[in-house]
Formats: C-alpha cells, structure tokens, sequence
C-alpha cells in the first residue's frame, strides 16, 4: 500500500471501529438473565439510601442504581437494593454479591488501586466533619481535645481523626461503631461527646435525632471525600455504562431536559446534542450495549441529576443542603460531564 493510501484506509477503519456496537459483558449478561440490578448501599444514610417503613428505598445512590436499571433494563423499579455496612460493602462487591456499589463512598488512591474495584465517577463532593451538643459550647474543632468521638468502622473517617487530632496535637478517645444505626443511637444517648464523618452524613443524622435542634455540625471540613459509585475490576463493559449513566444524568441537567419535559424536548427540541441524548437522532446507545433510548428512560423514570440532588439533599428536603460545590461547571460548581456524543 502507498503512503497516499494510507491515510484514507487508516481513517476508514477507525470510523469502522467507532460505529460497532459494543459487546456485553458478563455483568451485563448476568443483570439482563436476572432482570433486576443487585445495587449494594448504605445500611441508614438520610439523603443518599435510606428505607421507610414500608421498604421503599429513596436517596441520591438510590435514584444513581435505578438511573442504571431503567437504562439496562428499561424499568427503573427492577433494583434489588443490599444494604451494606462500611466494613462489608468492599467484600460484596468483590465476591458477586452485588452488580454495583452506590453507598456514599470516598474514593481513594487505596481503593482504587488495590481492592479490585473501580469507581466509575463522583456523584457528591464531601469533606468530614463533626457534630457536637450545643450544650457543650464548642464553636470551633480545635476546641476538641480530649473529646470522646464516634466513628464508624472501616471509613476513611478513622484514619482521617486520626491524622487531624495528631496534626493539631490534640488528644482523642474512639467509640466504634460497625453501622449507621448503632453510632447515631450512640451519639444521641450521650455515649460520646463528637460525631465525625462526612459532612452530608451528619446533616442526614442530625434529623433523625430526637431533638435536632439539640446539636451543631461544627463548619470546619478536615478532609476531601469524593463520593462515588463502584463496580468490580475487569469489566470494561459494565464500568462505562455505570459510569455514562452518571454522565447523562448530568447532561441532561445541563440541557435543560427534565422529567416533566422530557417527552416535548425528545419531538420538538432541534438542538443536536439534546437529540442525540434522548435517542432522537444518533444511536449512541450501541456503543454501550444498550438501547438507543438509554438515556431517555433514565430521565423519564429518575430525572436529571439536578432533580435527584433537590429531593433528596436539597434546601426544601430534610438535609436541606445547599448545592454548592455540587452544582453544575456553567454555575461555579464542579459537577462536569464530557460531551454524550
């Protein structure tokens, strides 16, 4: 083949590549054969997963898990959710137990790297910090030595302590807890004077409490927790459409398409990548396995990810959070998704 050849063939053959559908995985094959997504989240977590009496699951990782169910499996409802304590959720998600881990999880190099797991992106950025009694007077963190402190077990929340108290030479005595449960039940009744974990946890604890106006969460953050979903190492395929539905959630806040228009901008919006989202134009849906209207089912069923964020950690909900540095790039936040297309 000639040099002058070469160019056209090589072009050709990468455009080729890109227009091939992609091949299942095996987690995929697994959910599609099963009919449901094994979704592993947080035992008790007000805003991200928690249950009501009746089971109903609601939060921001359970909208995240039925975003994937009504994109793979065109219903939304067809989630089985595990609920998982900090020390068994890692071991879940290794072994098969589940298909995904959506439990408000810091991801860390360590995680990362050595635990045969990958997180597909960031859905809430977080920083750790503590709640105290507002009997206690306490307006400040460095006003904590010699504090008996709350924390749960296996959390980054632990080391994170640990390396504040020793950085400002301060004293500290843990109280551990395996659950969610058993450390706000602990905190409430007095048992030790300092709840520490993330920021968004806390403020989800604090309304639970008996009294909620009873404590403060103190305003400074002592650590980065970016807050994510996982799935198992090793299968590419599932990873990238955990990780897109993440992606068109966001999109599709950025574009303005929401559950209650979704269906009008679909026919009528002559904006291209408002088409090529929702399946009204391009296929991009068999680049991932799935079918073209992937991302449609999943606005039209959970919404965008704006909506997720106001109804369960918002001002008008119950955590009644600002969306700070959670909000969109176009709107001073950090929340970015590459292009759908």
């Amino acid at each position: 083949m000639s040099i002058k050849n070469f160019a056209p063939v090589a072009l050709a053959t990468v455009a080729a590549l890109a227009a091939m559908p992609a091949f299942a995985g095996k987690t995929l094959d697994a959910v599609k054969s099963r009919g449901q997504v094994v979704c592993g989240v947080n035992t008790s977590a007000p805003g991200f997963s928690a249950a009501d009496s009746q089971g109903r699951w609601t939060g921001l990782d359970v909208d995240f898990c039925r975003g994937v169910a009504a994109a793979v499996l065109g219903d939304a409802a067809k989630v089985k959710f595990v609920p998982l304590n900090s020390q068994q959720r890692f071991a879940s998600l290794q072994a098969g137990e589940i298909d995904m881990l959506s439990r408000n999880t810091t991801w860390t190099l360590t995680r990362d790297a050595s635990l045969g797991i990958v997180f597909t992106g960031i859905n809430y950025y977080d920083g750790q910090g503590f709640m105290v009694p507002k009997k206690l007077n306490i307006d400040s963190a460095k006003k904590l030595n010699g504090a008996t402190v709350c924390v749960q077990a296996g959390t980054t929340s632990e080391k994170n302590v640990a390396d504040y108290f020793a950085a400002n030479n301060m004293k500290y005595k843990t109280v551990v807890f395996d659950t969610a449960e058993a450390i706000t039940g602990a905190f409430f009744a007095g048992r030790c004077q300092v709840y520490t974990t993330d920021m968004s946890d806390l403020a989800g604890a604090r309304t639970t409490a008996p009294k909620p106006d009873d404590f403060t969460i103190l305003p400074m953050v002592i650590s980065k927790e970016p807050l994510g979903p996982a799935v198992r190492r090793g299968d590419d395929e599932w990873f990238q459409i955990v990780r897109w539905v993440g992606y068109a959630m966001l999109e599709a806040e950025e574009s303005g398409v929401t559950q209650a228009n979704v269906d009008k901008m679909r026919s009528d919006s002559k904006d291209p990548g408002v088409q090529r989202l929702l399946g009204a134009s391009e296929d991009t849906g068999k680049l991932l396995g799935l079918e073209k209207e992937w991302a449609y089912r999943i606005v039209k069923q959970v919404g965008n990810y704006g909506e997720s964020f106001e109804r369960n950690l918002g001002p008008k909900s119950p955590l009644a959070l600002p969306r700070g540095v959670n909000n969109l790039w176009t709107k001073g936040g950090l929340m970015y998704a590459p292009p759908v297309r």
